[in-house]
């Protein structure tokens, strides 16, 4: 891939919504650069997202308004508010919940990029 200097404008109208129970917008997902993607995820208050994983694919949420509560794997559970960056390793389960008033906020950002052929969900 050419490294030069390029712009990438998120685009709020492209928002979705997914079967697990959050809203995520493509912040960065090119097939141009097979090593990272960034989402923005959005979890609305009292949602628990659902149980996956993502196979060959490491995760790390970079939290960036609102109030949660992470599961990894066994891993204890943990509350986590903004500036919280959780790493969620490949092929481990994951889920979070909104336990504030206001939207939840973070990116996803993964490496390998993200492909939704190497997403799990587990309920």
């Amino acid at each position: 891939m050419d490294m030069s200097t390029t712009l990438w404008k998120q685009d709020a109208t492209k928002e979705f919504s997914t079967p697990e129970r959050c809203h995520i917008t493509e912040t960065f997902n090119s097939r141009a650069d097979e090593s990272l993607s960034i989402a923005r995820a959005r979890v609305e208050p009292g949602i628990t997202t659902a149980w996956h994983i993502v196979k060959g694919t490491v995760e790390r949420y970079v939290i960036a308004e609102g109030q949660g509560r992470v599961e990894v794997g066994d891993f204890p559970a943990a509350d986590v508010c903004p500036g919280d960056v959780v790493i969620i390793p490949a092929d481990i389960r994951q889920r979070i919940t909104n336990t504030g008033d206001h939207d939840l906020i973070f990116y996803c950002v993964c490496t390998p990029r993200f492909q939704s052929q190497n997403y799990r969900a587990l309920e």
